[in-house]
């Protein structure tokens, strides 16, 4: 497997090779992403059935050397559940939740960092460091521990204490700061430029995307390689939703998938809701979002760096952008939980509550089939 990497903004677009530790692009400092120089062939899924079912059984799809080997605790392989009580109650005949509270260090975080992780320890790295909400923190610190390398983690004082714990438990140096986590990112960068450790944030390095990517190579699979009518997926920095729109598009240029992509619609707190700003208004970069408050940690994200992909998958795919109340995304939580037995983050409640308002708006039809995600343990959030 070789690929080089591809600046997401620069016009003609700027290219780089992978080795060392890429960071953004040093001409205009928007995201790099990884362009392979060949994709599997579709009689490829057929070695899918012996491997086992974390992401790594998507190694063709992965930056992964030929000596190279993953640093993982298991992750990806997580459930896709139909859920028909809380559907009919809601208008829906065909919802789905993807769940990715079993990931090893409680959400989706840990397919992200445990692609980033692997590529820096690759080429030497021993020192680690990242802002969080939260979730990023804890999965960096376990993958950081795992690895045998240093961690330190910048998270707002308000956090959930949760999730502090389990920062700590992991043994990463976990800082906090008064503010949110765009004040965290700033700390972030100076300790990466005066240490030499590696700035694992959010799209600030090329592969914790790829690692996000899984979501859509295995939702793929697990609907028979048939994409949804419509994703929803609440978006904070948005890793998620542009790898899986990547991963769509890949896989669609390698001739594995049947039918149209889905509809990409992304849900945000009102108390915190840029990218819907953004695209309501046709802009395409977020104005940063003053004073941003939501119970939903993750979402409390004011100026997302991958704003313009985030934009772009969404009208590429015809979706759209709706923000809920935090009244809505803990009632929807809720209903997830004693509902369908789903332990669903705030997060996970947010799209809920984000599919359920699209469906009353009309832009979800009641037989479309419809998925929504749960990205991480609600438990985590619970003092």
């Amino acid at each position: 497997m070789t690929w080089t990497l591809e600046c997401s903004a620069c016009v003609p677009t700027r290219t780089r090779d992978a080795d060392g530790f890429p960071g953004v692009c040093d001409v205009c400092g928007a995201p790099y992403l990884v362009r392979y120089d060949t994709l599997p062939p579709p009689e490829a899924k057929v070695h899918l059935r012996a491997r086992r079912w974390t992401m790594w059984r998507y190694d063709g799809w992965l930056p992964l050397a030929a000596n190279e080997q993953p640093i993982t605790l298991g992750e990806g392989g997580t459930p896709l559940l139909k859920i028909e009580r809380l559907a009919a109650r809601q208008g829906f005949d065909d919802l789905w939740v993807k769940d990715e509270s079993p990931n090893p260090t409680g959400s989706f975080k840990a397919r992200g960092l445990a692609a980033a992780v692997t590529r820096a320890v690759f080429a030497g790295a021993k020192q680690f460091v990242v802002p969080t909400a939260g979730n990023a923190g804890v999965a960096l610190a376990a993958y950081a521990a795992r690895a045998g390398a240093d961690a330190r983690v910048y998270a707002p004082a308000t956090t959930p204490r949760t999730i502090l714990e389990q920062i700590r438990a992991f043994g990463a140096d976990l800082v906090l700061l008064d503010g949110h986590i765009g004040d965290c990112g700033i700390a972030a960068r100076l300790h990466a430029d005066n240490t030499g450790a590696i700035d694992v944030s959010t799209l600030r390095e090329p592969y914790r995307i790829e690692g996000k990517k899984t979501l859509g190579l295995e939702l793929a699979e697990q609907f028979g390689w048939q994409l949804p009518d419509a994703i929803i997926y609440p978006t904070g920095g948005g890793t998620g939703l542009i790898g899986m729109w990547k991963a769509f598009q890949e896989l669609r240029q390698a001739g594995w998938l049947r039918g149209p992509l889905p509809r990409m619609y992304t849900v945000q707190a009102s108390g915190c809701a840029p990218v819907v700003q953004a695209f309501e208004s046709g802009a395409e970069r977020v104005e940063s979002w003053p004073d941003p408050q939501t119970v939903a940690a993750g979402l409390r994200v004011p100026g997302p760096l991958g704003d313009r992909l985030m934009l772009r998958a969404l009208r590429e795919s015809g979706g759209g952008a709706i923000a809920v109340s935090d009244e809505a995304l803990v009632g929807a939580a809720r209903e997830l939980q004693i509902g369908e037995g789903i332990d669903a983050s705030p997060e996970g409640g947010a799209a809920l509550a984000g599919a359920v308002a699209l469906q009353r708006r009309g832009a979800l039809r009641a037989d479309e089939r419809v998925v929504v995600f749960n990205t991480g343990a609600g438990w985590l959030y619970r003092t």
